[in-house]
């Protein structure tokens, strides 16, 4: 029997490439907060997707503000996660198009993983990063119904 919720995985229609996902469907739709979210759950559940040369540039670059804004918003949700597809060698290599100096965007991703409560996790392929994805809302649901079902059951 397959114990896997329904779920349905929304999209940020903002995003322009989406993860692929191969066992949760998804709609697009229009996030407050993050490029990822689960259908009736998005005040809860959140995760901003940055490539490695994204995240550079929301870190060191013009972006910087924004991105703190949003950082800051994420820490409203009760799982939330900034998810960079790539690696920290890709980073200590400087292998992004920015003259950042790698320990610097480094040490501004961990001050911001401090600073906004926001875990940091890295995923080297898109592929991956969708799977890390669908596990996370595949469980975070299932905590979800199983919290909803205690709370029905002792009232």
């Amino acid at each position: 029997m397959d114990r896997t919720p329904d779920v349905l995985l929304i999209v940020d229609q903002r995003e322009q490439t989406p993860l692929p996902f191969t066992k949760l469907k998804t709609i697009p739709g229009t996030l407050a907060t993050g490029d990822y979210s689960i259908a009736g759950l998005e005040h809860l559940f959140s995760v901003e997707r940055k490539t490695i040369n994204d995240l550079v540039n929301s870190c060191i670059g013009e972006d910087r503000a924004r991105f703190e804004r949003e950082l800051h918003r994420l820490r409203g949700f009760r799982f939330k996660r900034l998810l960079i597809v790539g690696t920290e060698d890709d980073i200590r290599q400087g292998d992004y198009h920015s003259s950042a100096n790698p320990k610097a965007v480094l040490g501004t991703i961990a001050a911001f993983e401090i600073r906004y409560e926001v875990p940091v996790v890295f995923s080297p392929t898109p592929a991956d990063a969708g799977r890390l994805i669908e596990r996370w809302a595949i469980y975070f649901s299932r905590e979800v119904v199983l919290n909803a079902t205690h709370l029905r059951c002792a009232g």
